[in-house]
């Protein structure tokens, strides 16, 4: 395996002109930059990251902690995250927290314990101690989708607001009237927000939200499963069941199918969080869609301005009503989808320093 010496030998130039070229130092010629380029290709020399990270006190390495591997968002969402990491140049290392807060903290602890230069984070809950001290320690951190409020932490994250009310618009133009919602975990920030956003939309339009129509699930099937089997045995079960989130809409499914009953026929289905599986479900899922690799791409290049020390800042961008046939729509085509229109407006995003 060749040597930064033999590097330094086959292009002519000191070690230390060598050293300044792979890390980008400004001080070097253009002439001796090709050289040193030309001597590493031809060597195919690779230099060792443990031995810079030693040098440098940088590993180029992120951590990722997110909140469920299964679920198809965060998978997309990690694969942006990983693609934009590489692109500028660093390597990223994931956790899955599997919505455990111990979990979670247990990746943050082994993560940090690794070196990394920054840590984006999904939090499992409104509050971890250990997140809390890496912050005011200094670690450069950025929250993305969701966060920990009180914390001086960048966080990126899509607006649902605005599409959630356009979903509760929609359906009571198709005349629904009666909507329940299956919450996500309340000491997440997304699961309070969703309901809340829900039950703010409802009262614009003069609807109520019955507790018994507020079912408390964890973002996982299951328990979208168990919620929904209690809105049906409810004596006047709601027209409408909206899951805030995609695994929570296919455990709904999944108990709607289970009693014999048919999706709009029988009752309308809705999901925050629209997947790649919702057009191939039969009929397809109603949704509001994030833009998940631009959530991705943007929590990278939050957290690399932090650890590069430019002012951090937060980033929030537009959520989307996709309209697709669960809920009893004419027609049945995706606004957007049927005329080959982006799958997301070209709103710019929201910017605050954090």
């Amino acid at each position: 395996m060749a040597s930064i010496k033999d590097v330094a030998a086959e292009a002519g130039v000191s070690v230390a002109t060598v050293s300044r070229v792979l890390n980008d130092h400004p001080s070097v010629s253009p002439a001796a930059r090709a050289q040193v380029l030309a001597a590493v290709e031809t060597l195919g020399y690779r230099p060792n990251a443990v031995a810079r990270s030693l040098r440098t006190d940088q590993t180029r390495t992120l951590g990722l902690v997110i909140s469920d591997v299964l679920n198809p968002y965060f998978t997309e969402l990690a694969r942006s995250v990983e693609e934009e990491a590489r692109a500028l140049g660093y390597s990223v290392i994931i956790g899955n927290a599997d919505e455990r807060p111990e979990l979670q903290d247990h990746h943050v602890r082994t993560l940090l314990d690794r070196r990394i230069d920054g840590l984006l984070v999904s939090p499992t809950d409104g509050g971890s101690p250990l997140m809390l001290d890496a912050a005011r320690a200094g670690t450069p951190m950025v929250f993305v989708d969701r966060w920990i409020p009180g914390m001086n932490v960048p966080v990126v994250r899509a607006d649902g607001r605005t599409a959630i009310h356009d979903l509760v618009t929609h359906l009571h133009r198709l005349g629904h009237r009666r909507l329940a919602i299956i919450a996500g975990p309340a000491a997440t920030t997304t699961g309070s927000e969703r309901v809340a956003a829900f039950r703010d939309a409802l009262q614009e339009y003069g609807l109520p939200l019955p507790d018994a129509y507020i079912g408390q699930g964890d973002f996982q099937a299951a328990s979208g499963r168990r919620v929904t089997e209690e809105f049906l045995d409810l004596p006047e079960p709601p027209e409408v069941v909206f899951a805030a989130d995609n695994l929570m809409a296919l455990g709904a499914l999944d108990a709607i199918r289970a009693r014999g009953m048919r999706v709009p026929d029988d009752i309308a289905l809705a999901a925050f969080d629209d997947i790649a599986w919702f057009v191939h479900t039969d009929p397809p899922i109603t949704a509001i869609a994030q833009p998940t690799p631009e959530l991705g791409r943007a929590a990278v290049r939050a957290l690399v301005d932090r650890i590069e020390g430019r002012p951090p800042q937060s980033v929030t961008l537009p959520a989307r009503l996709v309209v697709r046939r669960s809920c009893g729509e004419p027609g049945g085509e995706s606004r957007g989808e049927s005329r080959g229109e982006p799958p997301y407006p070209h709103t710019s995003p929201q910017r605050s320093n954090t």
